[in-house]
């Protein structure tokens, strides 16, 4: 990002952020100051077992009284890595004086941007936060080998495999979602937390399978935000970070931020920093005519077993 000199020019009147900004499911799993923490980029999500298929396992009474052969469960890892996340923020001395200086209408009203630092520090938060949503949803796993490397968290959406839906297409459906549900369940899903996240396109779909319009000369629309099914009541959540071919179902009983937190004081690393930062702002030196800084994250997502979510992919959605 360059820096920020006065030809980024100011305005008068009132701030707003133009966009699909919300951030719902890292809101929904902790946010940027909660979740997990970590002293390793690499951190285990589960260690899944399993048990064989049921059968009727009969012996006589002989071969019970006999010497048994005795069986082994095992067990496995899943895992994920954090990545590195840097937003710099420099404001030269000239630009960061002049907001007294003005574009466009010059009306009575005030200017909103007097701290042009501040303003940018907070637009990098803003952009960290939807970058940080669009990798726990849709991440592509990259392992954590040398410095060189550019280590990737794996998204949530990217980890089902195991319970996954191609719809090749088609239109979202109730006999879709049935599917999803029911493969689900068959491999072990609990259904503790669960919750449809999807973009704005699936969102009105789903509106359109489950809703019913009431009965009423002056109000009209549906907006469904939950729906009952056989295996769970499921929430409806409008995530713009979403896919819009696919839709999520989220067990947010096992989701959680991970962070490696940084011990650093400000002024260099302190071992007694007990706690560290999970987001760091780090200033940086002034050797010219102008000051700034940047934002410092390590983290990843945490979803626990891949088993307890699931997608439905490459819906129809145009």
């Amino acid at each position: 990002m360059a820096t920020t000199k006065t030809d980024t020019a100011n305005y008068r009147g009132e701030l707003f952020l133009i966009g699909a900004n919300q951030t719902p499911f890292l809101s929904m799993i902790g946010g940027l100051n909660g979740g997990l923490r970590s002293t390793s980029f690499n951190f285990p999500l589960a260690q899944p077992w399993s048990l064989s298929s049921a059968s009727q396992d009969v012996q006589s009474e002989d071969t019970a009284a006999s010497a048994g052969t005795p069986t082994t469960i095992t067990r496995a890892q899943d895992t994920n890595v954090c990545q590195i996340m840097k937003y710099d923020a420099e404001v030269t001395f000239k630009k960061q004086a002049q907001h007294g200086t003005m574009s466009g209408i010059n009306t009575t009203a005030t200017n909103s941007v007097t701290n042009e630092l501040a303003f940018q520090k907070m637009g990098g938060l803003h952009q960290m936060a939807i970058n940080i949503e669009y990798s726990y949803l849709n991440g592509t796993y990259a392992a954590d080998t040398t410095s060189a490397s550019n280590a990737a968290t794996r998204g949530i959406t990217t980890a089902c495999t195991t319970n996954t839906v191609a719809t090749g297409g088609g239109a979202l459906s109730k006999l879709y979602i049935d599917q999803l549900l029911r493969t689900m369940a068959a491999n072990g899903s609990v259904f503790q937390n669960s919750v449809i996240f999807v973009n704005g396109w699936q969102k009105q779909a789903i509106s359109d399978i489950y809703g019913y319009a009431p009965t009423d000369r002056n109000v009209g629309g549906l907006n469904i935000q939950q729906i009952e099914t056989d295996f769970a009541i499921l929430g409806i959540v409008y995530a713009p970070q979403m896919e819009t071919d696919e839709l999520l179902i989220a067990d947010l009983a096992f989701c959680n931020p991970v962070f490696v937190p940084v011990n650093f004081d400000g002024e260099d690393f302190n071992p007694d920093k007990m706690n560290g930062s999970d987001v760091l702002w780090v200033k940086t030196a002034t050797t010219a005519a102008k000051k700034g800084g940047f934002f410092y994250t390590q983290t990843g997502i945490s979803y626990g077993p891949e088993e307890y979510h699931g997608t439905l992919t490459g819906l129809k959605n145009s």
